[in-house]
């Protein structure tokens, strides 16, 4: 299979729309959308074919709440750890989209899985995580394809998320997401927009 330049462009398009999406609207996302989400999402790599990453689609308002709970939780010692000044510049970003997005999924590594048999793990155990990681972004892209919005909330205590969802034994929290109809898009991370921290150029060193 070879690709086109007007295909590469895409894909360079789409590097550059996804964004950290924090403002929802309410709208439902179609199951159909979810479905090919799904599909895109079993086609992200992983370590041995392992396939380690569980998600779990958050419908239940009384753990949504406790989520919310636990973020604002979170977020205040988070504030705490600022000077004033970086304190109020902190505590006008707005952190996370739980409120008004449609869907919330909450993603879990599992750290033995019996799939994949082991192969390249063995030494690097932490590969798992890995395949999770590319799994999500996988999902990111392609719900932005889908003209969607996805935000990770990584304002949350991981031992305490395991504990509300009841887990069980072997399952790490990797990742809290919101996904839905996006209020606007916009080429610029919000980080830059308020001032928080420009890119890094990423540089690869010779040896």
């Amino acid at each position: 299979m070879q690709f086109t330049t007007d295909e590469a462009g895409t894909l360079e398009r789409i590097l550059k729309w996804r964004r950290d999406v924090r403002h929802f609207k309410t709208d439902p996302v179609p199951e159909t959308t979810l479905s090919r989400l799904k599909m895109a999402m079993s086609a992200a790599p992983s370590v041995g074919n392992a396939r380690p990453w569980r998600v779990l689609r958050v419908q239940d308002l009384a753990l949504r709440r406790a989520i919310r709970d636990e973020f604002e939780r979170c977020n205040a010692n988070a504030a705490a750890e600022y000077d004033d000044a970086a304190r109020s510049e902190y505590m006008r970003l707005k952190l996370a989209g739980l409120d008004a997005a449609p869907e919330h999924l909450a993603v879990f590594t599992v750290t033995d899985p019996k799939a994949g048999r082991g192969l390249g793990r063995r030494t690097m155990p932490e590969t798992l995580h890995q395949s999770t990681a590319m799994a999500i972004h996988t999902l990111w892209l392609a719900a932005r394809v889908e003209n969607l919005g996805l935000g990770m909330v990584s304002i949350l205590e991981p031992a305490e998320i395991e504990r509300l969802f009841a887990v069980p034994v072997g399952w790490e929290f990797s990742a809290y997401l919101c996904l839905g109809w996006p209020e606007f898009t916009d080429d610029t991370p919000l980080l830059h927009r308020v001032g928080w921290q420009e890119n890094q150029p990423t540089d690869w060193l010779d040896r």
